[in-house]
């Protein structure tokens, strides 16, 4: 017999319980999983004591109860420190009138009514120190890695249809197959989810996503995801045609998923290509999906409202659906100038994204779009590690520098300093060369300025005097460094960066600035 190790303050509920010369026994998810040499998250209760009984006799030996759900013959038993746990009664259901809850219950003294009523074999099996009940052979279905419903699988969904989608969660979770069967009948009661809310479905969604057998579940039980989300159903079949896929839409996707082991980026992959279909043209090339993330992202928000995601997943997701396929090169400028765009912790999972969706496209074609996305990590960390400037919480001015230099309080303030951001991201600008050399600036605008030029610069000596400015056309091209003599601004020179200025005409040397 397979010994289960049980905590002790179920030990300390169970042996109360059989004191008093009732059967009470763990069950459920927790001998399923102790048996799958897995921790327990929860230590679930079942005996023959009415829940009246139960707390009659906890409260005899001074411990707390809660009523949890005496509707349904759940009470909480508070053991201290050492934790609480549900006790539920045996109980045999009434009819699912809702599809979700049972019209009644009647409390059984059988653990085998009880197991009955059940979902799955491999969630139907009681154990406690007299050894493991299982009269529906879970215990062979895990060795075998099934899931199996127990009894006629159309009356198991029919009370629950949202144990269609825990059949696949189970099966994505432990990389189990599904009883034919059982299979038939989720394929065939499908459309019963229709009716369950949207919030049970995007947890079981959302849990499921994370097995590591999620692809067979995404492929094998397609209908079942377009019934969800039904906005799937034109990606499946839909031929790709190029030579970068090997795939359908739908496929991609999966794999997509697949290829993906952590958590946070898996809703993205699932609908990140949604929008395919919508775009698709065709020419002597074969089948191309331009601009496919303006549309996937409309789509997705369709979905993630529907399903009841919070704002901050939803914004998350819809970044990520929005720029998955954009080609980033590989500089620090550009990283830095998407550092700034999306932030660090977005930016690294674009890159998971990313990473993922270009190993699910045909063999052959990922090389060089792989040693890119490395290459963009590698960036980012070199950016992060030397506290490169990307945020506005980087730069080595803030406002109360701009405000020192008589500009107001107010928008111009922020303006001044993202448009120093800016330059700063783009390597026009080196702020510690400027904070090296203390150098004042202001953002000017007057008429007696150069005429067509914006000043960005302005460079003071040590008695916070104005000696020259920085200007450029609305272009860019080129910079102009000019001296003011006499009032009036001479241009020095030209250059493509303010830098080559500032070290052809030594300016720094000239400010005599203070180190």
């Amino acid at each position: 017999m397979h010994r289960i190790s049980i905590p002790k303050g179920v030990r300390a509920v169970l042996l109360n319980l059989r004191y008093e010369n009732h059967e009470a026994y763990v069950v459920g998810g927790c001998v399923r999983d102790s048996l799958l040499g897995k921790e327990p998250k929860d230590w679930d209760i079942c005996t023959s004591a009415t829940p009246d009984e139960v707390k009659e006799l906890m409260h005899r030996r001074g411990i707390k109860t809660i009523d949890t759900g005496l509707q349904h013959g759940t009470v909480t038993v508070d053991m201290g420190t050492v934790g609480k746990y549900e006790v539920t009664t045996f109980r045999i259901d009434g009819n699912y009138t809702d599809g979700r809850h049972p019209d009644y219950v009647e409390f059984t003294e059988s653990i085998y009514k009880d197991l009955s009523r059940r979902d799955f074999t491999v969630n139907a099996m009681a154990y406690n120190s007299a050894g493991l009940i299982d009269p529906f052979h879970g215990r062979d279905d895990l060795q075998a890695g099934i899931i199996r419903c127990v009894g006629n699988p159309d009356e198991r969904f029919e009370e629950d249809a949202l144990r269609i989608l825990r059949a696949l969660r189970f099966a994505a979770t432990y990389g189990f197959s599904i009883e034919e069967q059982t299979a038939a009948a989720i394929h065939k009661d499908a459309w019963m989810l229709k009716r369950i809310a949207a919030e049970r479905i995007n947890g079981e969604l959302c849990k499921m996503l994370l097995g590591d057998g999620i692809l067979n579940v995404l492929l094998n039980f397609s209908d079942v995801i377009a019934t969800i989300i039904p906005e799937m159903e034109p990606c499946i079949g839909f031929e790709q045609n190029n030579k970068y896929h090997q795939y359908t839409v739908y496929e991609h996707i999966a794999h997509a998923v697949a290829n993906y082991k952590g958590a946070d980026v898996k809703v993205a992959l699932l609908l990140h290509d949604i929008g395919k279909p919508q775009c698709y043209t065709e020419d002597e090339n074969g089948g191309h999906f331009h601009g496919h993330g303006v549309p996937s992202r409309d789509i997705a928000e369709q979905v993630l409202d529907r399903l009841r995601f919070d704002n901050k997943t939803k914004q998350e997701v819809l970044e990520l659906v929005l720029y998955h396929d954009t080609m980033i090169e590989p500089t620090p400028r550009t990283v830095r100038k998407w550092l700034h765009k999306l932030g660090e912790r977005r930016f690294s999972q674009f890159l998971d994204v990313r990473m993922a969706d270009i190993l699910a496209h045909a063999e052959g074609t990922q090389e060089s779009r792989i040693e890119r996305c490395i290459a963009l990590g590698s960036i980012m960390s070199e950016v992060l590690e030397a506290e490169q400037c990307f945020a506005l919480k980087d730069l080595q001015i803030n406002g109360r520098d701009i405000m020192n230099l008589g500009i107001e309080q107010g928008k111009r303030v922020g303006e001044i300093l993202n448009s120093l951001l800016d330059e700063v991201i783009s390597g026009a600008l080196e702020t510690n060369t400027m904070l090296r050399c203390r150098w004042r600036w202001s953002f000017l605008a007057e008429p007696k300025y150069p005429k067509g030029e914006r000043v960005w610069v302005g460079y003071y000596n040590a008695e916070h005097e104005l000696c020259f400015i920085l200007t450029s056309k609305e272009s860019r091209e080129f910079y102009f460094l000019y001296e003011l003599v006499d009032g009036e601004f001479k241009k020095l020179g030209k250059a493509r960066t303010p830098k080559e200025l500032e070290d052809k005409f030594e300016v720094s040397k000239r400010m005599r600035c203070a180190q």
